[in-house]
């Protein structure tokens, strides 16, 4: 693994690197020691303001640029991710806490949107046919869609910014980044690779900083933003649907979760164990994916229990840049102190602490991966997203049960089912109320799938042949049938 490299700490505004307008920066705190990594210069309204003029200005010859070369670039860049493997995860690891090895897995699967959308940027269809009467023919095609707002949280900083900004240039779109202020140095090494693999100046545009606000209220305001892509709270994404409402924007929404994982009688324990694991316990349980709630039939649930236990007690907890560490640090110390909170509750109402339980003391904010068996369906870990290394265990008995308990949520992103049958397993999937759901898998999460929930959990989606639609806009024109 390469030593630490850090970034530019500027602003991209208009292919240029530059301070804020202001002179002000804000600090990168390491979340496994609490040491400051470094300062990043902080955005303010006038930054945002020549970032939308920059990418406004650009927008029109960029729309014209042949699908090959913007497909060319991409490739490019995710030819130099590659490259950059290591750096990109050490920096990852140190400014957001997980392990080694989940951030080089991230900076592959972040990587796979790059090479997904470079193959759909050539391939974005549209068709042709007569009117039903015959007196016209009719050309229905696909336009980007325009300037677009990406707004990326700190969990996933490189696959979340891959996700958003693949699928915008493949499209044709050009755009302004606003990275999490917990999190930009990922990105911002990023952008510079971007800029490398030939992205012209002012089709990405940077913007970190300290007061999300500052940033978001012009560029939303301005009348030549046309769509906002935001991943993260789901009390954040509401404000900004109605921002949105004002200018009537485009909007992707890919907010908070509640997944049940379910475990039916006929399951294959063990493959249950390790999915809930796997679902549970990655990114320290720092995902909207992550499985929140898991519901397990009252035949099985003590071997369960076990098996799940077993593993979590296997996670070493530690900074990740350390070898051997599979638990980092939580992000920052109110996201903990949250965690300990529903924790300490599900306690109160007399849930059993099976594994963990308990904040580690010492430098960073780390807490113990925890198991908690019978836990009441009135603790608030059942209706409140964890978004921490603790995995609560629920019983159901019959089908329909665990059916109602699982869609017993505002939120409808991710749930995950474990059973020996088919045909139940098809059945349960038609019936939960999710936008995805994983089958005898833990992880699911895929460039080539659409990404994306319903109800409270979001708008639109991300990945698959869907994620290009979403940056273009459909235009039909209406051509006179040349035979009489």
């Amino acid at each position: 693994m390469t030593d630490l490299k850090l970034p530019t700490t500027k602003l991209l505004i208009g292919g240029e690197w530059r301070d804020a307008s202001d002179g002000g920066t804000f600090e990168v705190q390491n979340p496994a020691t609490g040491e400051v990594i470094c300062s990043v210069a902080s955005a303010t309204s006038d930054d945002a303001r020549a970032a939308m003029d920059a990418a406004a200005e650009a927008q029109e010859s960029w729309a014209r640029t042949k699908p090959r070369d913007r497909a060319e670039i991409l490739r490019r860049a995710f030819d130099l991710v590659a490259a950059h493997a290591d750096e990109l995860a050490l920096l990852m690891t140190t400014e957001m806490g997980k392990p080694l090895a989940e951030a080089k897995g991230e900076v592959g699967y972040g990587n796979e949107f790059l090479r997904w959308f470079s193959e759909e940027a050539v391939r974005n269809y549209g068709r042709y046919y007569d009117a039903p009467e015959g007196h016209l023919r009719m050309l229905v095609r696909r336009k980007p869609v325009g300037p677009c707002f990406l707004i990326t949280p700190w969990n996933f900083p490189l696959a979340m910014a891959t996700r958003k900004v693949g699928p915008a240039i493949a499209a044709g779109c050009t755009m302004v980044v606003k990275p999490a202020k917990l999190t930009p140095l990922t990105t911002l090494r990023f952008a510079e690779l971007c800029i490398e693999a030939g992205v012209p100046a002012g089709v990405l545009n940077v913007l970190p900083s300290a007061k999300a606000a500052a940033i978001s209220d012009p560029i939303i305001a301005d009348p030549r933003l046309r769509k906002v892509s935001f991943t993260g709270s789901t009390e954040v994404g509401r404000s900004l649907l109605k921002q949105c409402a004002d200018n009537v924007l485009r909007t992707s929404m890919e907010l908070g979760g509640n997944a049940p994982f379910l475990v039916f009688e006929d399951a294959d324990l063990d493959k249950a164990a390790a999915g809930a694991a796997l679902a549970k316990m990655r990114n320290m349980g720092e995902a909207c994916t992550s499985a929140n709630r898991i519901l397990v039939h009252e035949s099985v649930m003590d071997a369960f229990a076990d098996k799940l236990a077993a593993k979590l007690r296997e996670l070493k907890v530690g900074n990740g840049a350390e070898a051997g560490v599979t638990c980092g640090p939580l992000i920052d110390e109110s996201t903990r102190s949250k965690v300990a909170e529903l924790v300490d509750d599900a306690v109160s109402r007399g849930a059993e602490v099976v594994v963990g339980g308990k904040a580690v003391e010492g430098p960073g904010f780390f807490y113990e991966p925890t198991l908690l068996a019978g836990v009441p369906r009135d603790a608030r870990c059942f209706t409140e997203e964890i978004f921490g290394p603790v995995a609560p265990l629920f019983s159901f008995s019959t089908e329909d049960e665990a059916v109602a308990l699982a869609n017993d949520t505002e939120y409808g992103l991710a749930s995950y089912v474990f059973t020996s049958d088919l045909s139940r397993a098809l059945r349960i999937g038609d019936r939960l109320e999710y936008g995805m759901c994983g089958v005898n898998v833990g992880v699911m999460s895929n460039a080539a799938a659409p990404f994306g929930g319903v109800k409270q959990s979001g708008l639109g989606r991300e990945g698959g042949a869907e994620g290009i639609a979403e940056y273009t806009s459909t235009q039909y024109i209406a051509v006179e049938n040349p035979w009489p």
